[in-house]
Parts: structure tokens; C-alpha cells; sequence
């Protein structure tokens, strides 16, 4: 048993040739040569690439380093949460999805229920999305919730869902496969935007859902390869290289974010902390029984008093940037409501924490509030 920075390291090489790097690099080709019969493994570029190979069996040691796991890659997070609901969904199936998860989530539901399919919603917090299961062909989890990080059992939900025939897919992209493991708490997907945290750098967009059924695995690589949704070699081989340090990434942002959410909690000015490694939160004893020990994410949310309140904080910052996304090694924080869609108020933050020293961080926001108090 190796533990997980271990495993990051070593994730998805190929064994040691003499005299060829550890990870080679990305292959850029459109077609194979292909003698006979199609066989493969590489034939044509939307079908396979050795390069994507190698990320996809890196993830899949990450979300399930203790039983074989099936991982697709692809262009986007969205890619990939499309890719698993309309392989899986039929008109007159139901789905269920959190009514306060990712703010595309809405547009998902307009096209699915344009496809003929009932949509069902209910918030993540409670587990209250087990009184609409009843029926449903597949439940959507997203835990730790994005912005509001709130946190449900996916055990529990998982077990419903599977006793009513439906299957259940977890957004994973928050806590990442090093702070949660779906699979091993019952779902059947674990899905996640690679473009946050797992690569950790601002500079790649990917996706992947992972699941250890070989048939329910193929019916999303049919799907990437039938809507074209792959993953350029480049970008694959950015995010390979990248989670060798997802580890070191994953411990310090967490540290930070407690760090922040701590100092936070003393700021009269600041309304509702959220974290879920804070032990106020409301989150904090399902978090703790079901995510890895100290690491609850990189994001910590909170609310001031209004728009121009946040402004002007936002504006005060200096190891900061003011950027939407979040898991990456520079600390971002946004003014969520300014995108619509999510139900917060004006003065709503969503803080992702990178990789500085906790205490520079810490001692920037507190004089940051103090400056958008005067």
C-alpha cells in the first residue's frame, strides 16, 4: 500500500525504458498506421491517443487505487457531465440533480428536458435529494457543492439510490480524488472538471469521469467519441505532468483554506463562513466521516455586507487575483453573484486558497477587509 503523494508521483507511467524520459511526451497525430484489420489500440485520433492513455490510467489509480477503474478524458468538465447523463439517460427516464450545484447545471436541465426527460431537483444539504429518488434513473451528486459547500452523504444516497434501480454519479471536482473517493462510498461515477485543482496550474481545461462497470464506462467513451468531446494530447499531457504535485498542492491549500476560514470567523463584517473543515460548520461532522483527514478543499465562502462592500475588498487584495475558477496554485476569489445563476447574495465571496504561506495570505485578506471598511 503506497500512500497518495506516492501515488500522484508515479500515476499512469509507463514502464522505464533506457535512455526515454519517465513521461514521454504528448503525441500529436490525427490518424495511425493501421496494417489489416482495425484493431488497434491507436487508430484514429478521436478514437484513442496514447497520451490520453497514460492520464487516464493515472486518474483511475487516484479515484480507485484499490480495484480496477475505467477513466475517460475529456475537453472539459462539462464535457464530461454531459457525456455521462445523455450516455445513460433516455426520453422518459428521471433524473436528479441538486438545485444548487454548478450554475450550468440549469442549462443541462432546459436541454435534458428538451430530450424528453423529467428532471427532478433538490438542495444538496440533508440529503434532501433522497425524497425525490423514487422512479429516477440516475442521481447527480455534487459534494462539497459548489459555491455554497454544502456536503451530503453519499453513502447513504448512493445505497437509496441503488435499492430504486438508479444509478449515481458524484461531482467530484471540489475535493478531488485525494480528498474523496466516490467510488468506494458506492457511486458509480465519479466525475470531476480537471481544470481545477486536480491540475492545479490555470493554464489547462479537461475532464474525466471514472467508474469501475467496464459497459457503463463504454457507454461514455461512445458518447466522447460520437460528439467529438477529446481532450487535445497537449493539454492531456500538461494535466499527467501536473499530478505529481497534487499532493503537495492538496495539503497546503488546505491548511490555508482552514487558516483563512478560522481568521474569517473573528471578522464581525463577515457573514457565514463556509468550510467544511471548520468544526462551526454545519457541513463539518458528515465531511469529516467521509472526506480524507484534513483535506476539505481549497475553497472557503463567505458574505459581505454588499456589491460595493466586496468591490472594494476584491480591489484591496494583492496576493489575490480577482479570476473565477478555483483549486490553483495562485489564490483567486470572485464576486460570485456577478454570473448569475447561482442564489446568492451581492456580497457573496467564493475564496479559492492557493499555495502561499498561510500566514501572508491571511494577513493580505484581513488588511484587504480593513481597507473595504473605510
Amino acid at each position: 500500500m503506497t500512500g497518495d503523494g506516492t501515488r500522484a508521483v508515479r500515476a499512469g507511467l509507463p514502464e522505464p525504458v533506457a535512455y526515454e524520459p519517465a513521461l514521454p511526451g504528448p503525441v500529436f497525430a490525427a490518424h495511425f498506421h493501421l496494417p489489416g484489420e482495425a484493431t488497434g489500440p491507436y487508430t484514429y485520433g478521436r478514437d484513442t491517443n496514447p497520451t490520453w492513455t497514460r492520464l487516464e490510467a493515472a486518474i483511475g489509480e487516484l479515484e480507485s487505487p484499490d480495484e480496477p477503474a475505467h477513466t475517460i478524458a475529456f475537453a472539459s468538465g462539462m464535457a464530461a457531465i454531459t457525456a455521462v447523463l445523455f450516455s445513460q439517460l433516455r426520453a422518459g427516464d428521471a433524473v436528479v440533480l441538486p438545485d444548487d450545484g454548478y450554475q450550468l447545471l440549469p442549462a443541462v436541465r432546459s436541454r435534458l428536458e428538451g430530450y424528453g426527460i423529467e428532471v427532478r431537483t433538490a438542495p444538496t444539504a440533508d440529503d434532501a435529494q433522497l425524497d425525490v429518488l423514487d422512479g429516477a434513473r440516475l442521481l447527480w451528486i455534487e459534494t462539497p457543492s459548489n459555491p455554497g459547500l454544502d456536503v451530503c452523504d453519499v453513502r447513504r444516497l448512493a445505497d437509496a439510490a441503488h435499492a430504486r434501480g438508479a444509478l449515481v454519479a458524484v461531482d467530484n471536482t471540489l475535493a478531488t480524488p485525494l480528498g474523496q473517493r466516490p467510488l468506494d462510498l458506492g457511486a458509480d461515477f465519479s466525475v470531476a472538471s480537471g481544470t481545477k485543482a486536480l491540475t492545479g496550474h490555470g493554464d489547462v481545461l479537461l475532464g474525466y469521469a471514472t467508474s469501475r462497470d467496464a459497459a457503463l464506462a463504454d457507454g461514455v467513451r461512445l458518447w466522447r467519441k460520437t460528439v467529438g468531446a477529446i481532450p487535445g494530447p497537449m493539454e492531456s499531457w500538461l494535466a499527467h505532468r501536473s499530478l505529481a504535485t497534487l499532493a503537495l498542492r492538496v495539503r497546503q491549500q488546505a491548511e490555508g483554506a482552514m487558516a483563512l476560514a478560522t481568521a474569517l470567523a473573528d471578522r464581525p463584517e463577515v457573514g457565514t463562513v463556509r468550510h467544511p473543515g471548520l468544526p462551526s460548520d454545519p457541513s463539518h461532522v458528515l465531511a469529516v466521516r467521509q472526506m480524507r483527514p484534513g483535506r476539505f478543499g481549497s475553497v472557503v465562502s463567505f458574505v459581505l455586507p454588499d456589491k460595493a462592500h466586496a468591490e472594494r475588498f476584491l480591489a484591496a487584495l494583492t496576493l489575490v487575483d480577482d479570476a473565477t475558477s478555483f483549486g490553483g496554485v495562485r489564490s483567486t476569489a470572485e464576486r460570485r453573484a456577478r454570473w448569475g445563476g447561482d442564489d446568492v447574495p451581492e456580497g457573496f465571496i467564493r475564496f479559492s486558497v492557493g499555495v502561499e504561506d498561510p500566514e501572508d495570505l491571511v494577513a493580505d485578506v484581513l488588511r484587504a477587509l480593513d481597507e473595504a471598511k473605510a
